[in-house]
Parts: C-alpha cells; structure tokens; sequence
C-alpha cells in the first residue's frame, strides 16, 4: 500500500524551505532552582522539534535543493543567565544547523540560523513573560540600539535567508540582536531616542504578542 504523502506536498507538490521556529521560554530561575519538567518541556519544545521537522523534510528538501532555517538566539551564543537551559538549547540549534549545512551541501541543501536578541513578542514583556521589570530593563539596556527587535524586522531577516539571493550562505550563524551579542555594559542607556525608537510595521502584526497564550510561564527568582 503507497504511503500518503506529507500534506504540504499533496497541496503545493514540493518543499522549498523549513522554517523551524517553534520555541518555548518558559521559567526564569537559577539553574539549581530550575524544575525538571520544565527543563523536558524545553527540549521537546525548542530541540525535538526541530529535529524531527528536519529529519522528515530533508528527503524533500533535497529534490527542490531547498533550505532549512531554525530561529537560534543570542543567548546560544552568550548563555542566559537565570534561563540557562533555554540558552542551551538554542546553543543545539546552532551546532545542529552547523552540522546539517555540512552533511547536506553535497545535495545543494542549505542549513542556517537566524539568531534574534530582544524581540517585540510576549516573551519580552513584564506583563505577559517570565521577565520581572528589572530583567526587562537589562535586556533592553543590553542592545548598542536600546531597544527591543520588531517581529517585521525578523521577517525580512528570514525572508533574505531563504531566498535565492543568499544562495551562497550555508552553516552561518546571522545574528539580528540589535548587537546584543556585542555589547559592553549597557550601551542601549545611551542611545539617542531617535535610535531607540522602534520602526512602524508594515505587515499585520495582531498576534505579534500571542506566543505564550495557554503556555506555563513563571519567575522563580523572586
């Protein structure tokens, strides 16, 4: 009996890109502090997933000579204090994206991160995040821009990643952090207020601030 194929095939008839973007980041706490089952709820979420996303789409991905793209983090790069295994797990992306670009070149795939810093999303606010309001102060303070990412402008990084004019990058680590990753101090106090303001977005952003909705969130450092 013929396996059925994946639906993304039945509907456009080949796969030209994977995005994986599914994540979670979900309990600030000191690592001692840290729960198990939110440490498992962190794997499944940000590594498993894209794992087996990738695993099954390669085969596809090699007859279009496609490319995968997972969304890795500043914080696979530096670490993340107080969330040290949601760091971690961005830091497997980064090698495992590494590690596919390697394998998969001789198919003409292409494996890449992009790795935001601070983004405009639930996970960044007080109100609606783990973050607590000094926490929040600091990320911020932490960008040479002074200010959080916008959802839009993370689009556009993607958008250049998996299109034909980046054809050449493969195994790259494309940090859009808002130069978190190179900062000293808290350079983001200094910015003149015109840098610090956010672009106005042009795409329809509704859900811009929808990522933790019916997910546990919680601060423990308190």
């Amino acid at each position: 009996m013929r396996k059925p194929a994946s639906p993304w095939i039945d509907a456009f008839g080949r796969l030209d890109i994977l995005i994986n973007n599914a994540g979670v980041f979900p309990e600030i706490a000191e690592c001692e502090d840290h729960s198990v089952e939110v440490f498992d709820y962190i794997v499944r979420n940000n590594v498993r997933s894209a794992f087996l996303m990738t695993k099954f789409a390669l085969p596809h991905l090699k007859r279009s000579r496609g490319v995968v793209i997972s969304t890795g983090s500043e914080a696979g790069e530096m670490g993340e204090p107080t969330a040290a295994p949601y760091g971690g797990s961005k830091g497997f992306l980064h090698a495992f994206m590494r590690g596919v670009a390697c394998e998969q070149g001789k198919h003409g795939v292409r494996a890449l991160c992009v790795c935001p810093g601070p983004i405009d999303t639930a996970w960044t606010h007080k109100e609606t995040g783990p973050m607590n309001e000094q926490m929040e102060k600091q990320t911020l303070a932490g960008t040479v821009l002074g200010r959080r990412g916008t959802p839009e402008e993370m689009a556009n990084v993607f958008a250049f990643a998996a299109s034909d004019e980046a054809s050449f990058v493969t195994g790259a680590l494309i940090f859009a952090d808002g130069g978190t990753t190179i900062a000293k101090g808290g350079p983001g106090e200094m910015a003149q207020s015109f840098v610090r303001e956010q672009p106005k977005p042009t795409l329809d952003l509704r859900h811009s601030h929808d990522g933790l909705k019916g997910k546990p969130v919680e601060n423990r450092t308190h």
